[in-house]
């Protein structure tokens, strides 16, 4: 049986780099609806053909029915962050750390990654609680490492939009419409609200992140609220508008009530990152907005923050995508737990792959049909965790 599927329509000239041949056969196809035992076709670096039955042609790996499912699809991961800054005020190498980050990934089974980088500096305040502006270098040695084929999967870039800041819309406004910028978030880190309502979590996160003292971490309390006051509409409205320039997705972040989501929808937000509430998850649905929660959560069974529980909205049908967030490794495993909570290893496996894609404006990624990207892993399924036998990205494997 050949699945049908429409070709891409997304046309902007993304990955570079050669594509390959590959036929991975007698493997359980996961795909939107079911999983069916068959084998998946790619040729220079497209599906070309899904075939029922547990035949294995000439030339193809015989998958022993592992599991077959699409390349992950990553919207917001630290990860590159914290390959450049391995801690804090140590400024590594950056080419090699952007090796290192897309290594990484292919390792994880993450095909297509929109890397996290925070616009918004501050200058002023205590000096253990500056931020400095790198986005624009960075997003100039990725998009190079990429032209040069240094780079095994897709990359785009989300840019962080940190509103509690000085320096956003300058920052903003040295990006343009060809450095792949796919996401704009939305990030208002004001203590006393969203993500750190609780203060004392904010001081166990910064503090010990930033090497603070009782009276420098008050100091930087008072000046990101002081930020807030001053700036915070303009750079919020202004990020709105630097978005629709650069044709990204729009996103919030940390929404926690129903009059925060409701701005988010006035703002033409597309997808809520990692809601604090059960009243913002609720909120997002009755808006149209889809809900993102974070990996990490979802295997420690908490927020670090003490926010919202991701199982719980799993539960409540008010998950939509997950992200790595922190942990890239999080987020095969987090797919496959979603599907014992589920029972439903499709509906699990999309919350990786097609919602994310389709959230992110990608149609041309994130399930296995005619006309895709030959982006697939084949996965082995353990009574402890999912194991990876490789990663192809448009059919080569870099995993």
């Amino acid at each position: 049986m050949n699945t049908p599927s429409s070709a891409a329509s997304f046309t902007k000239p993304y990955d570079t780099g050669t594509t390959g041949d590959l036929c991975l056969a007698n493997a359980r196809l996961v795909l939107s609806d079911q999983v069916l035992i068959g084998s998946v076709t790619i040729e220079q670096g497209v599906i070309t053909q899904i075939t029922e039955g547990d035949a294995i042609p000439t030339g193809a790996i015989d998958s022993d029915g592992d599991c077959v499912l699409p390349g992950l699809v990553e919207l917001h991961t630290d990860n590159v962050e914290r390959h450049i800054e391995p801690r804090p005020e140590v400024d590594w190498p950056h080419l090699p750390a952007l090796i290192a980050h897309d290594a990484e990934l292919a390792s994880t089974g993450i095909t297509t990654v929109f890397d996290a980088m925070r616009v918004g500096s501050i200058h002023s305040g205590t000096s253990k609680g500056h931020y400095v502006d790198y986005a624009r270098n960075l997003t100039d040695e990725l998009l190079a490492a990429r032209a040069q084929n240094m780079l095994k999967i897709s990359h785009f870039l989300h840019l962080r939009a940190e509103i509690c800041s000085e320096t956003l819309l300058d920052e903003l406004a040295a990006f343009g419409p060809d450095d792949r910028v796919g996401i704009v978030s939305l990030m208002d880190h004001t203590p006393g609200q969203r993500q750190f309502r609780d203060l004392t979590a904010l001081k166990t996160y910064i503090a010990k992140k930033k090497g603070m003292d009782d009276a420098e971490f008050t100091a930087h309390v008072e000046n990101l609220k002081e930020l807030q006051r001053k700036y915070g509409s303009v750079h919020e409205a202004g990020a709105v508008q630097e978005a629709r320039r650069l044709g990204a997705v729009l996103a919030s972040h940390d929404d926690t009530t129903s009059e925060q989501v409701a701005t988010s929808a006035t703002n033409g937000v597309g997808f809520a990152e990692f809601p604090t509430t059960v009243e913002a998850a609720e909120a997002c649905r009755e808006h149209g907005i889809a809900v993102m929660v974070g990996a990490p959560n979802l295997i420690r069974g908490g927020s670090h923050s003490g926010n919202v529980a991701a199982e719980d909205l799993a539960k409540a049908d008010l998950l939509d995508i997950v992200s790595s967030d922190y942990v890239p490794s999080a987020l095969l495993l987090s797919a496959f737990h979603l599907s014992n909570v589920w029972d439903d290893l499709p509906r699990a496996i999309s919350t990786v792959t097609c919602n994310p894609a389709k959230a992110s404006g990608l149609s041309d990624r994130g399930s296995l049909g005619l006309g895709l990207r030959g982006d697939v892993l084949r996965v082995r399924q353990t009574s402890k965790a999912p194991v990876l036998a490789g990663v192809w990205s448009q059919g080569n494997q870099v995993g």
